[in-house]
């Protein structure tokens, strides 16, 4: 027999033995996700068992256990269930014997953190699976998204979603988008200063024109904001004054509060209506969240397809 034969019988013969040792697991996986809950916590095995006894075999593995996560949370949600113990310990043992399968980390992320019976209403198993993620794969960018949206959309965490995509979009290779992210959720939280930096800087270093525009909106919103929220008070230490709300800026300077009539950054009077401070035309000022007539909402946070 020679040589590269020899060779190539031990190697198919050890495919063999892994293929043979990852069939028991497959099946108790296949019991848990017919069991109840109390079964199925005790019929998953830890992730480093799985490792030892995968042979060697660990990236066919978790591939074989990606596709039982993806069967049990498609069970679930199909049963419109409202709990997924075996979630997170197969998302674990997954990503344990892949720790670069990114699928996992995207997808998992979402499974979890969604509120039942859309998912299992954990984000902070979600927050914890992705910032593994990302201490496995620190050059995948892409988790950092993910990572904010779950601040953002499930803890309802602005800031913090902000200061995450901040750190994604400083990793070579982030597309633009993930600064301009940042900016947009730093101005969600309230914290005009840090909003204000971040969009003049990718005004200044970026030659697209769709993130230009943007940036010159968010800019405008955020002018606009600061000068209704002083304006307002302006109009309301005038009602203290006089006891009644005026009815226009013009009486105002009229009255000496104001020097002169104040326009929006788009040259537009701002007006006064039932003591309330608001911009003449909403519609073109997108993104502000003061100076907007009752009932109207301030515009929702943009995708990132929108800022390409």
């Amino acid at each position: 027999m020679t040589s590269r034969k020899h060779i190539s019988l031990v190697f198919s013969a050890l495919l063999v033995l892994g293929l043979g040792a990852s069939v028991p697991l497959v099946k108790r996986i296949d019991r848990a996700r017919e069991a109840t809950a109390l079964q199925e916590v005790l019929y998953i095995p830890s992730a480093n068992t799985v490792k030892r006894m995968s042979l060697g075999y660990t990236g066919l593995l978790a591939d074989v256990y990606w596709t039982r996560v993806v069967q049990y949370f498609g069970g679930k949600h199909h049963e419109r269930a409202l709990q997924f113990k075996l979630l997170e310990p197969l998302l674990d043992i997954t990503t344990t014997l892949d720790p670069h399968l990114m699928v996992a980390y995207e997808f998992g992320s979402i499974f979890l953190a969604q509120q039942p019976p859309e998912g299992a209403g954990d984000p902070q198993a979600a927050i914890k699976l992705v910032e593994r993620g990302i201490r496995e794969n620190p050059a995948a960018w892409r988790l950092y998204y993910h990572l904010g949206f779950i601040y953002w959309q499930e803890l309802g965490d602005s800031k913090k979603a902000s200061e995450v995509f901040l750190r994604g979009s400083e990793i070579p290779g982030a597309l633009p988008w993930m600064k301009v992210m940042a900016a947009t959720f730093a101005q969600h939280a309230g914290d005009a200063e840090i909003s204000r930096l971040l969009w003049t800087k990718i005004l200044e270093s970026t030659e697209d024109k769709h993130i230009r525009a943007n940036a010159i909106k968010r800019l405008r919103a955020l002018r606009v904001d600061e000068e209704v929220t002083t304006l307002q008070q302006w109009v309301d230490n005038y009602a203290r004054n006089t006891g009644r709300a005026p009815a226009s800026f013009q009486e105002m300077v009229a009255a000496g509060y104001l020097k002169r009539l104040p326009v929006d950054p788009l040259e537009n009077p701002y007006q006064v209506r039932g003591g309330r401070v608001e911009v003449a035309y909403p519609d073109d000022l997108p993104f502000i969240t003061k100076g907007l007539p009752p009932g109207r909402k301030a515009s929702v946070v943009p995708s990132p397809e929108s800022n390409k």
